[in-house]
């Protein structure tokens, strides 16, 4: 038998830890009150939540991971559109005591979830946000727990594996994780404030320096090591190889994005509610929602996507 890599058996136990570490029990009362009867593989919770803390403005980020499309309840075209163009994403609302908690809950299937995170994938946005940390609040069973275990290793590791394609000839452990959240912000079609990929990197400084090179030494990236700076030994060719495909996924990023936000408007309960919130809350520019927009979002939405660009939203320095 094969035996496991030292390095293998680092992340694997370091992600373990960070599935399991304890969370405030708002939110896990959250998620019971979000699960109701359903039975999916398990519930995922990341994001400025997990980073910051529960406040008044918080809007917690949930993935549901079902093993297939019927085992969330939800409409025959709410399971068909997320068969053909995942997540779908709900949004929800539920008061714990004195606290009125927001939630943004996408759903995957297992496979769409082992697709997403491979890194031959084309869309960027389930392992980059599945490469920060994550905690596992909910699972069915052990193989469940297990299935997504792996997962989240995936994505970590596909993470790291782009972040020395996409990060300096040479530099320190943290440039390479900045480089590579400032390029798939990039990707995305997202109204966050410049520097948000690093404000990621910066809430959890110790754990993305401790993780980086195991991660090399698993993917056999060779790299050199002195005085905290770290130079990978690959070739200009390589690199070259790395950063046409990386066009390929910077081309498809911004297209789905804009796909998966006209299917939102047929399968997106509450979705414009949610979409003025995400916009006023991290680019500061306030946008007007009449009751019209709210209940016609798709022909509403040119004005006020114009009007956005026009304020700076989509720019980033």
């Amino acid at each position: 038998m094969k035996s496991i890599q030292p390095e293998c058996k680092e992340i694997f136990a370091r992600i373990e830890q960070e599935l399991h570490t304890p969370v405030s029990p708002l939110v896990t009362e959250f998620v019971r009150y979000l699960l109701g009867n359903a039975q999916p593989l398990g519930v995922l919770f990341y994001g400025s939540g997990l980073r910051g803390g529960i406040q008044d403005d918080t809007l917690l980020d949930f993935y549901i991971i079902v093993e297939k499309q019927a085992d969330w309840p939800r409409s025959r075209l709410a399971c068909l559109a997320n068969a053909l163009l995942p997540p779908n994403v709900e949004y929800h609302e539920y008061k714990v005591g004195k606290h009125h908690l927001r939630a943004k809950v996408a759903i995957l299937s297992l496979a769409q979830f082992r697709s997403l995170t491979r890194p031959q994938t084309l869309d960027t946005t389930v392992w980059a946000r599945f490469s920060q940390p994550v905690r596992l609040i909910w699972s069915r069973d052990k193989e469940a727990y297990a299935a997504l275990h792996v997962c989240v290793m995936r994505a970590v590791l596909t993470a790291a594996w782009w972040a020395v394609q996409l990060g300096p000839d040479s530099g320190a452990i943290l440039d390479y994780w900045n480089a590579l959240y400032r390029h798939t912000y990039r990707v995305e079609l997202r109204v966050e404030k410049a520097g948000r990929g690093q404000s990621i990197v910066d809430a959890y400084t110790q754990r993305y320096a401790q993780l980086l090179l195991p991660c090399w030494q698993m993917l056999n990236i060779p790299y050199r090591s002195q005085d905290q700076i770290v130079t990978p030994q690959i070739s200009h060719a390589q690199k070259l190889r790395a950063m046409r495909k990386w066009s390929l996924r910077a081309a498809c990023g911004r297209p789905l994005n804009i796909m998966r936000l006209l299917k939102a408007a047929y399968t997106f309960t509450g979705g414009a509610r949610y979409a003025v919130w995400k916009v006023q809350r991290h680019s500061g520019i306030e946008v007007p929602l009449s009751p019209f927009a709210e209940k016609h979002p798709l022909l509403a939405a040119p004005p006020i996507v114009w009007r956005l660009w026009q304020q700076g939203a989509f720019k980033r320095k």
